[in-house]
C-alpha cells in the first residue's frame, strides 16, 4: 500500500539522517577522545547493508576512510590490517569499482604507516589471493604495485623484479599508464638500490615518458621528482638534483606526507656538496626549515 511504502521510506530516511548524525559526532570527537571516535566508526560499518541503499553506503565508504585514518595516527597497525579483512562481506554489495576504491585507500593508507609490522606482505598477499578470487583485475594489480614497493623494502629484489617483469605484461595489454607508471617508478628504485643506475635511469625515463600523457596526483609526481633527484646525485649533478629534490617537497608538503622531511634533507645535501653554506643556513631558517623544527 502506499501507506507502507511511505512509512518504509520515512524509516530510511530517518535512519541514514542518524547515520550521518552519528558520521559527524564521530569526526568532531577524534581529537577529543579518539576511542569513543572509534566505537562510533565501528558501530556505523557494522550496519547490514543493502546493495539499492546508496545513502547508507556512502555513509560506511566514509566511516572506513575516517577509521582508516584514525587507527593509523594512532599507530593501531594490527587494528588497521584487521578492519581491511573485516570489510569484504561489505565489499560484496558494493560495485566493482567503489570496492577496489575502498580496498586500495585502505591499504595504502596501512602502507604508508611505515610501522614495519611484518604484516605488511602477508595483508598485502592476502588481498592480492582475494581480488584474484572475485576477479577484480584492476584491483589486483594496483595491490601488486604496491607489493614491488614493499619487496623493496624488505631487500627482495628477485622478487620485485619479478612482479615487476610479470605485472609490466599484464599492464601494457590493459593500457592502465597510470598503474604502468607507477611499476615503472618501482622499478627504477630497485636497480638503484642494486646500483645499477642505467637501468634506473631508463627505468625512470620510461616513467615519465608514461606520465607526460597523464594526469599524476601530486604525491606520486613527488616521487617521480625525488626518484629523478636522487638519479641526478648519483651523477654529481647537485643543482639539477637540487631542482628535483624541490618540487618533491612542494608535492609531499602540498598533501601532508611526511617524505617531504626527507625531501628538504637531500636539498640541503645538494647546497652542502655544491659548496653553498649560506644557502643551507637560509634553508633551514626559511618557511621550509621552520616547519620541521629540530628535525633537518
Amino acid at each position: 500500500s502506499r501507506w507502507y511504502q511511505r512509512r518504509v521510506r520515512d524509516t530510511n530516511y530517518i535512519t541514514n539522517n542518524l547515520s550521518m548524525e552519528e558520521l559527524e559526532h564521530a569526526s568532531s570527537v577524534e581529537l577529543k577522545d579518539p576511542d569513543q571516535a572509534l566505537k562510533l566508526y565501528h558501530s556505523i560499518t557494522n550496519q547490514t547493508v543493502n546493495s539499492d541503499d546508496e545513502a547508507k553506503i556512502k555513509e560506511v565508504e566514509l566511516a572506513l576512510s575516517s577509521m582508516g585514518k584514525l587507527l593509523a595516527k594512532q599507530n593501531k597497525a594490527k587494528e588497521l590490517a584487521n578492519l581491511i579483512k573485516s570489510i569484504r562481506p561489505f565489499l560484496g554489495v558494493v560495485s566493482k569499482a567503489k570496492a577496489s576504491k575502498i580496498v586500495r585507500e585502505l591499504v595504502d593508507t596501512f602502507l604508508d604507516m611505515g610501522s614495519k609490522t611484518g604484516l605488511e606482505i602477508p595483508l598485502c598477499l592476502e588481498c592480492i589471493d582475494w581480488a584474484k578470487s572475485e576477479k577484480r583485475t584492476f584491483l589486483t594489480q594496483a595491490l601488486e604495485a604496491r607489493l614491488i614497493l614493499l619487496y623493496h623494502s624488505n631487500g627482495d629484489y628477485t622478487q620485485a623484479l619479478n612482479t615487476v617483469n610479470r605485472v609490466m605484461k599484464e599492464l601494457k595489454k590493459m593500457d592502465d599508464k597510470q598503474l604502468l607508471m607507477e611499476v615503472q617508478l618501482s622499478e627504477s628504485k630497485v636497480y638503484h638500490t642494486l646500483g645499477n643506475v642505467p637501468k634506473a635511469r631508463a627505468a625512470l625515463t620510461s616513467a615519465r615518458t608514461t606520465a607526460n600523457s597523464i594526469y599524476v596526483p601530486p604525491k606520486l609526481q613527488a616521487a617521480l621528482d625525488m626518484q629523478s633527484g636522487i638519479l641526478h646525485g648519483e651523477e654529481k649533478d647537485f643543482k639539477t638534483g637540487f631542482s628535483y629534490f624541490y618540487e618533491a617537497f612542494e608535492g609531499y608538503d602540498s598533501v601532508g606526507h611526511p617524505i617531504a622531511l626527507d625531501s628538504l634533507k637531500y636539498m640541503l645535501l645538494c647546497k652542502i656538496m655544491l659548496g653553498a653554506p649560506d644557502d643551507v643556513q637560509a634553508l633551514l631558517t626559511g618557511k621550509m626549515g621552520l616547519k620541521y623544527p629540530g628535525e633537518v
